[in-house]
């Protein structure tokens, strides 16, 4: 058994932090206090090669494995936390799922531009009565013609701002097996948006409208029976998900560290003070422990799609501990933790909110319960 990185991976890792520090660490508080989508770092981050690390090379990618986007995700996130999302819609979510189920015409449509940082596909999941519970979702796809009319509404959708796409869980059907996905562009007819709402990370979102939108067959990603693949992909989701609270946790530790190196009280440096070592000492223990988890998760994985235990696993310690430590590091700097003149209160709001999204620390809990007792526990009530 083997902890250390090989001489690939490492190379990769430097190459990725000189280009973060050189093209992203300018600019980075900017970033994270405005409510823009950072496309100046998507430009950058593309030309790079940086999206679609995992992505088949026929693809547009690199044909790399999804430890390598782990890697990549932690060292961009430790110059800009903010560039962290870019790098997380390049080699996740709706950019995976099209790579694995995608058709040639749609990945040319959608997935090239995101690719090539000039475009931005968001995933409609969440509805107003369908959360944790995602198969109770309501919006449909109603045969029509050839095609589907879609209706239906989405919220809290991430980068429904910014998007120039949606990839929409949709009803074909009744039931679980009644359940696809198609996609949609941001200028379709129908398509309208409600008030934009902002989260306490500081990043906005707005409630998505279907009312007859038009979709052509070629737009249908998966049609009835693809919930279970759709899942499956999104597991790859939670392993961004993690590596990103992780690494919101790493930075603010850093921050922190160098803060309390030099920060002198009673004319000591507060590193100097034990209950200040001990707080230290337990978040590296936190970090360290959290890191092999989600390296075991991402490197069993490989480039098939990841175990859903351990990925479960994965996301909740990497959330909780990515949380704790970015609390803890605010504590220890005080009010300039607390202020926005560092970039601590940031990761510490955005690592909270990882722990609602890509599935809440509960529901992972109750996946992690399933594969320790290798069945399934359904929370719906059963029928009378």
């Amino acid at each position: 058994m083997n902890f250390h990185l090989t001489n690939d991976q490492e190379m990769f890792v430097e190459s990725v932090r000189r280009f973060a520090r050189a093209h992203l660490q300018e600019g980075a508080v900017e970033r994270v206090r405005s409510p823009n989508y950072p496309w100046d770092a998507t430009k950058l981050i593309a030309d790079q090669q940086l999206m679609g690390i995992t992505l088949p090379e026929e693809d547009g990618g690199l044909g790399g494995t999804l430890m390598d986007a782990v890697l990549a995700v932690e060292q961009i996130t430790l110059v800009c936390p903010r560039s962290a999302d870019v790098l997380h819609a390049g080699n996740f979510g709706p950019a995976r799922a099209l790579s694995e189920y995608g058709t040639p015409a749609q990945k040319n449509k959608y997935l090239e531009p995101t690719l090539s940082g000039h475009g931005l596909i968001a995933i409609g999941m969440t509805e107003p009565e369908a959360g944790s519970a995602l198969t109770e979702l309501k919006t449909t796809a109603t045969p029509d013609g050839d095609g589907y009319r879609i209706n239906g509404t989405k919220v809290f959708t991430t980068h429904s701002m910014d998007a120039t796409s949606i990839l929409a869980y949709v009803r074909f059907g009744p039931g679980i097996d009644g359940i696809g996905s198609v996609l949609i562009d941001i200028n379709a007819e129908g398509l309208t948006f409600g008030e934009t709402s902002k989260y306490m990370s500081g990043d906005l979102w707005r409630q998505l409208y279907f009312k007859d939108v038009s979709i052509s067959p070629h737009d249908v990603l998966l049609k009835e029976g693809g919930f279970k693949k759709q899942i499956s992909a999104f597991n790859a989701e939670r392993i961004g998900n993690s590596a990103r609270a992780l690494a919101f946790g790493r930075h603010a530790f850093n921050i922190a560290r160098e803060h309390v190196l030099y920060r002198r009280q009673f004319g000591r440096r507060l590193c100097d003070f034990q209950g200040t070592q001990w707080k230290f000492a337990e978040m590296a223990m936190k970090l360290e422990s959290a890191q092999l988890v989600l390296y075991k998760a991402a490197t069993n994985a490989d480039k098939d799609l990841p175990s859903a235990t351990e990925t479960a696993m994965a996301k909740h310690i990497c959330n909780q501990v990515g949380f704790e430590v970015a609390n803890d590091a605010m504590q220890t700097m005080g009010a300039t933790g607390y202020s926005e003149s560092t970039l601590v209160d940031y990761c510490m709001r955005r690592a909270r909110g990882l722990q609602i999204a890509g599935g809440s620390l509960e529901m992972m809990k109750n996946k992690i319960a399933e594969g320790v007792f290798e069945c399934r526990f359904p929370q719906r009530l059963p029928d009378d």
